[in-house]
């Protein structure tokens, strides 16, 4: 079975965090903290920054490693890297994603998530301010 090697941004702002909507493939319409693949010779922070610059046409920078978590979804196997990150150019733009909204610590549970991204989540809950 295929393993997924990946990033994901938690991007803050304001003690809330980016949330964006999938627009394409399996999971479309569920919600995803942004990010994507990590090509062959890239570091994850390098990745993470790409991707975002990709997705959602700004730059972020990486402030903190978060965690590490794996999912078995029916058809891969994904390895994910959460970094919780700032950005520090341009404002989110849809690009690859149909929605996009700031979420505060109470209305994580207000969207669908893709089930890795569920496991961010806890985290959160734990770590933000109210």
């Amino acid at each position: 079975m295929k393993t997924l090697n990946v990033v994901a941004a938690i991007i803050k702002k304001d003690n809330k965090i980016l949330a964006t909507k999938r627009g394409y493939g399996e999971f479309i319409d569920m919600w995803e903290f942004p990010g994507g693949k990590i090509e062959d010779g890239e570091t994850k922070e390098e990745a993470l920054i790409r991707e975002i610059k990709e997705e959602l046409d700004c730059v972020i920078e990486p402030i903190k490693f978060v965690l590490d978590l794996e999912y078995q979804y029916p058809t891969f196997y994904l390895k994910m890297s959460c970094f919780e990150s700032i950005i520090v150019k341009g404002t989110p733009k849809l690009i690859e994603h149909n929605d996009a909204k700031w979420l505060t610590k109470n209305e994580l549970d207000s969207v669908n998530w893709i089930p890795a991204d569920i496991q961010i989540i806890g985290y959160l809950k734990e770590t933000m301010g109210d």
